[in-house]
């Protein structure tokens, strides 16, 4: 569903991904983690058509993102770690405007569910400028479901959520991927990665590490004890 190959990026002098290649096929969920500065949101934006990449092949549901940028657009769904709303516009013109651009039938019912998962439905008429940080989110997610993507990326999904939006989230990507979808969570919370995903991406200062199952990246490495937690193999691949 998400293919990415050979991909580079580089900002004038600085190249900030070289050679990264990974594939996320339906039904996966893929934790893209690494330390700060190491090319996550990068790749992530990259496949998302946001920036363009200087070098490699990018494709969602077998389309070109660079070649064919509407029909990957129309299928991808991004969530960046601050949301990108209009202050002004209400819970329910946010969900109208998404509707209107990615062509939903029927959007009132599928944003009333949606709203009613994410405890949203009593705030329908309120700006987004009078939201909390963690409801912004919550709205921002909702949206990105909205028009049931074939491919999610997640940069940092939980910041501002409280434990009940956690569970939620958590929740609802296991259903999107049970479904089908390709889903990649891009955070710093290695427990709820481990938790939450079929396999792991490792980045670091721009290059790949390792990208496979867990159990796969704890045989990687002989120092590793059998029992060790991702964080410690995430220390073991970053630091070699």
């Amino acid at each position: 569903m998400i293919e990415v190959e050979d991909f580079h990026k580089a900002y004038a002098s600085h190249v900030a991904v070289r050679g990264v290649s990974f594939c996320v096929g339906p039904g996966e969920i893929l934790g893209l983690i690494g330390p700060n500065g190491a090319g996550k949101t990068t790749t992530m934006r990259a496949i998302a058509g946001i920036i363009p990449a200087s070098r490699g092949r990018l494709t969602v549901a077998g389309y070109d993102v660079a070649a064919e940028p509407i029909a990957a657009k129309s299928r991808t769904a991004f969530v960046p770690d601050e949301p990108p709303l209009f202050s002004d516009l209400t819970v329910a013109e946010h969900l109208s405007f998404y509707a209107s651009v990615y062509e939903v039938a029927g959007a009132e019912e599928a944003a009333l569910q949606l709203l009613t998962e994410f405890e949203l439905a009593e705030r329908l008429h309120t700006p987004a400028g009078q939201l909390s940080r963690g409801m912004r989110q919550k709205l921002a997610i909702c949206c990105a479901y909205l028009h049931d993507p074939q491919a999610l990326l997640f940069d940092e999904p939980l910041t501002g959520l409280d434990p009940q939006g956690i569970r939620v989230l958590k929740r609802s990507l296991q259903q999107r991927a049970a479904h089908g979808a390709a889903v990649i969570v891009s955070s710093h919370l290695l427990a709820m990665v481990e938790d939450l995903c079929t396999r792991v991406l490792i980045l670091a200062s721009g290059e790949q590490r390792f990208c496979g199952a867990v159990e796969e990246l704890r045989s990687s490495f002989e120092e590793i004890e059998a029992t060790a937690r991702l964080e410690d193999m995430f220390f073991a691949a970053t630091m070699s």
